[in-house]
């Protein structure tokens, strides 16, 4: 496994160290910075065992849909897409838009990210619910205070193994012109895909790419994970310590809190962890919340993720 590489390579590295150490060469921060990289690693390596789930190890697709509230819920949100995106860069995770939809003065509309990595997936269920903001508003003139509400939803890159029937003639593909971010780069003809799932009512798009082709051959997979994971929570929802697990993400209900005014503090409502730099949480340090919560579902026996209904 390309863990236990890294793991004996490391080790082989400190193992060096002392030598050079013992034989009267200074390598006292070399020996330190591998110490702290091996702490990290074994940070990872523990989290990981409390993954559970057939998926756990699985790519993700991670939506944001802003609550009401207009310009400030759609900042909020944007705001959310950046920490998930310093969380993934720090891990080492590679991240690409699949579909942007910008507000009309600042902010997204929605926003689906697929993040590439082992556990991606399974990391980031702790991440699904409503997530709240208080701040003082920097689009109010008056300068109030605000409570924004932004929803996160997590679901697994299925591999194109499984098999996922879907036939044509449930689907309606429709075709658009590329309204995101991206400059000059912005298509000129509608090579955006949306496409709908008939019997379901799911509703996937995709328009980070200039070919259509390539956009709806994204578009399809989003929607067959999409698809894989209803069925997966059909099963899950025959079991009643399952639907113990389910908790309801209405507005108000939020997982957690983001406050920078009247003082500043990031809280986890499901497992009261807090963290006074909440900076450094809105700039992707989501491992303390992570791990916590992994542990809580695991002592709890709840072995299904947290999902809206």
């Amino acid at each position: 496994m390309e863990l236990d590489q890294k793991l004996k390579r490391a080790v082989e590295d400190l193992e060096a160290f002392f030598e050079l150490a013992g034989e009267g060469e200074d390598v006292t921060k070399e020996i330190q910075q591998e110490l702290k990289r091996l702490e990290a690693e074994l940070g990872t390596i523990e989290t990981a065992t409390l993954l559970s789930g057939e998926n756990a190890q699985c790519n993700a697709f991670l939506t944001i849909h802003p609550g009401a509230g207009g310009t400030e819920s759609q900042d909020w949100a944007e705001m959310l897409l950046r920490m998930y995106l310093r969380w993934a860069e720090q891990h080492g995770y590679a991240s690409e838009l699949i579909d942007y939809q910008a507000g009309e003065e600042a902010g997204v509309k929605s926003v689906t990210v697929g993040i590439k990595g082992l556990n991606a997936y399974g990391l980031l269920t702790s991440e699904i619910g409503v997530h709240r903001l208080v701040r003082i508003s920097p689009f109010d003139a008056n300068k109030r205070r605000h409570t924004s509400f932004a929803s996160v939803f997590v679901y697994p890159e299925i591999d194109d193994q499984i098999e996922i029937v879907i036939d044509e003639k449930d689907l309606r593909i429709d075709t658009y012109r590329s309204t995101g971010a991206g400059g000059q780069h912005i298509n000129t003809t509608d090579s955006a895909v949306r496409i709908t799932h008939m019997p379901t009512g799911i509703i996937v798009q995709c328009q980070n790419e200039r070919s259509q082709h390539k956009n709806r051959s994204t578009a399809m997979k989003m929607l067959r994970s999409r698809l894989y994971e209803m069925e997966l929570e059909k099963k899950r929802a025959e079991s009643k310590a399952i639907e113990d697990a389910k908790m309801d993400i209405a507005w108000g209900s939020q997982i957690r809190s983001y406050v920078l005014h009247p003082y500043r503090l990031a809280k986890d409502h499901r497992t009261k962890v807090e963290v006074g730099d909440v900076d450094r949480v809105l700039n992707g340090d989501l491992d303390p919340f992570i791990k916590v919560y992994l542990v809580s579902r695991r002592d709890a026996g709840k072995a299904a993720p947290v999902k809206p209904a």
